[in-house]
């Protein structure tokens, strides 16, 4: 099916740790508040409500920097078990409107509506009603953004944040991306977006000027992909299941990382919890055959350091750090990910922290 005849959600909820916390416990509603880990363990903020980020806190910010910055902050160390149950809870409502939903964790997902007859076929009107649901019996707020692919989607959930709704329709979908900023496009961070903007391109409409040969000359992989988003572009159907050889998370850094243990090790702690999730979302009770990490350099080169094994301890993940910052011949380091591969063998996942 073309794009043009697409229906696509992405539903986001709002600080969900947090909110969670908030809602069961009313006190804290107006206070600064993260979830996450104890500064004296090297912990690291998981998420914080909107009255934290006011004081500069930010999710996978070490927790003594996020305590500097905001002195009254609340910490409380989390209650995954919980936040799961209510996750299964909200993913009930989606499936309501269609069983074309792909999780992305257990607070984001993408639905395909686009064959759904609920509310007269309307995405517009089952994204609210998506919203109104979790409000009414959840007690919880989501925001959500319709478009016809995941990509616009994304960015249309961050559009009216928090709480709120941003539609893109087919017709809408040129002149919407021609002024976008290309550092809003998922997967370009603000390194690239620099690299980009030394070049003198700053939105999707600068890109535009490029042939393809130009883009994938100048950016490789990179150049490919632009060369789809910058006109709209994302032919990736939502995946309601798929067998999974690994799985993995990364995130690209707002700033360059020095290449050290001390400043890299609470980033690649800060990832596991995301890991352990997506694994027990697409394992289904497979055990992992091994672990590895992930860096890119400032350079954009990259490495992967992996071991075979059935679980995931302190002591390998710094063992594959020192490896890959030998790696780095003191590169700076842009992008972090964990990876672990995944057995046919149905076992109990393993995580000793």
């Amino acid at each position: 099916m073309s794009e043009a005849g697409r229906k696509i959600i992405h539903v986001d909820m709002d600080c969900f740790y947090a909110a969670v916390e908030m809602r069961d416990q009313p006190h804290l509603r107006d206070v600064p508040l993260a979830i996450g880990g104890a500064a004296a363990k090297r912990g690291v903020i998981s998420t914080c409500n909107y009255v934290a980020r006011r004081f500069g806190v930010r999710s996978a910010m070490p927790t003594a920097l996020a305590q500097r910055l905001c002195p009254p902050l609340v910490l409380l160390p989390g209650r995954l078990g919980y936040y799961k149950e209510i996750s299964h809870q909200l993913h009930a409502i989606f499936a309501r409107y269609t069983d074309r939903i792909e999780p992305l964790s257990l607070d984001e997902a993408y639905l395909d509506v686009t064959g759904s007859d609920q509310l007269g076929g309307s995405a517009t009107r089952m994204a609210m009603a998506i919203r109104e649901a979790i409000s009414r019996e959840l007690q919880l707020t989501a925001s959500a953004g319709v478009a016809p692919n995941k990509f616009l989607a994304k960015i249309a959930s961050e559009r009216n944040k928090p709480d709120g709704l941003f539609v893109i329709t087919p017709g809408e979908v040129d002149e919407f991306v021609r002024q976008l900023p290309l550092a809003a496009i998922p997967g370009i961070g603000r390194k690239s977006a620099e690299r980009l903007a030394a070049l003198g391109l700053i939105t999707c409409e600068d890109v535009r000027a490029l042939s393809l040969a130009e883009c994938h000359a100048l950016f490789g992989k990179l150049g490919d992909m632009l060369q789809e988003r910058i006109w709209g572009r994302d032919e990736r159907p939502v995946e309601v299941s798929r067998e999974r050889k690994s799985v993995g998370v990364e995130t690209t850094l707002d700033h360059d990382l020095r290449a050290d243990e001390a400043s890299v090790l609470p980033l690649l702690h800060s990832l596991l919890p995301e890991l352990q999730r997506r694994l027990e979302r697409h394992q289904a009770g497979r055990p992992i055959s091994g672990f590895g990490i992930k860096l890119k350099f400032v350079d954009f080169q990259q490495t992967t350091v992996y071991r075979a094994c059935d679980h995931i301890t302190s002591e390998l993940l710094e063992s594959l750090l020192r490896e890959g910052l030998l790696r780095s011949h003191g590169r700076a380091i842009r992008l972090v990910g964990v990876v672990a591969g995944v057995n046919q063998k149905r076992e109990q996942l393993s995580f000793d922290m």
